[in-house]
């Protein structure tokens, strides 16, 4: 399977919904899942793409089952896919 570069911007969206539902920092998460917070912020802005054994240890760290992550992640996929976008330009004239 090709690698994929693009942001995963439902993963990146349920792990900040998920982590502030649970009222924790960036910091607190990263302690949870021995990941640095600032990477934590890396992923959750979708700068970078985590690695499988790192979604593991993020679902660990926030303490839900990989596959709510995973279901979670990909119904806001589909919001963003979804979602209409502004037009660019002069206002769509």
């Amino acid at each position: 399977m090709p690698r994929r570069d693009e942001p995963q911007i439902g993963l990146s969206k349920a792990i900040r919904q998920l982590r502030l539902e649970d009222h924790l920092s960036q910091e607190a998460l990263g302690l949870r899942a021995d990941i640095h917070p600032t990477w934590i912020s890396h992923l959750e802005s979708g700068r970078v793409n985590p690695t499988w054994g790192n979604v593991r240890r993020i679902a660990k760290g926030l303490r839900v089952p990989l596959p709510e992550l995973a279901a979670l992640a990909e119904d806001l996929e589909l919001e963003y896919e979804t979602a209409p976008r502004p037009e660019n330009g002069n206002g769509g004239r």
